[in-house]
This record gives C-alpha cells, sequence and structure tokens, in this order.
C-alpha cells in the first residue's frame, strides 16, 4: 500500500518539471558545446525513465564537446572526476 497516492504526487511532479524547464532559458543554445549536453540531459531523463541516467548522458558529453571545441583547459577537476564517476556507473548498471 502507498503511502502517497498518484493523485497527490502527480501535481508535485508538474510543478517541479515546470521549474526545470524555466532554466532552460539560461542555456546557451548557440554554443554547441554547452547545448549538446543540455539537449541530451533534457531528453535523456524522460527517455530512461531516470534522472540519473539523463544526468549521466550530459555529464559524460560535456568534457568530451568541450575538448572538442578545443576549450579542454576550461572543464574544471570535478567534472572530471564526475566524468569517469558517471561512466562507471553507466558500466556497472549495463552489467
Amino acid at each position: 500500500m502507498a503511502v502517497f497516492t498518484t493523485q497527490v504526487t502527480a501535481p508535485a511532479l508538474i510543478i517541479v518539471g515546470v521549474l526545470m524547464a524555466q532554466n532552460t532559458a539560461h542555456i546557451h543554445w548557440n554554443k554547441l558545446e554547452i547545448a549538446v549536453p543540455s539537449f541530451l540531459i533534457l531528453l535523456g531523463m524522460p527517455l530512461t525513465y531516470s534522472i540519473s541516467d539523463g544526468l549521466a548522458l550530459g555529464l559524460i558529453t560535456y568534457p568530451i564537446c568541450m575538448v572538442a571545441a578545443k576549450r579542454g583547459k576550461e572543464v574544471s577537476p570535478m567534472m572530471w572526476v564526475l566524468f569517469v564517476v558517471f561512466l562507471i556507473f553507466l558500466w556497472v548498471l549495463n552489467y
């Protein structure tokens, strides 16, 4: 038996979705190295039914796109750590 029914959680999820969608206006869509990882996050979450999988797709592609755009020095060390962590996450998830 569920503590909260879908009638209770659905409006909260809609509000959270709207709040998340508002932040897409701040993405620099004209810069491909920023737009591609952002798009993969936005597309990955609903298609995989997982926030963590969507974030993993974007956080793995961000350093790759920055290096491809010759802006690799702008990627922080923490982002490289997250790159490795999410690669391991997806590798473990698939086994």
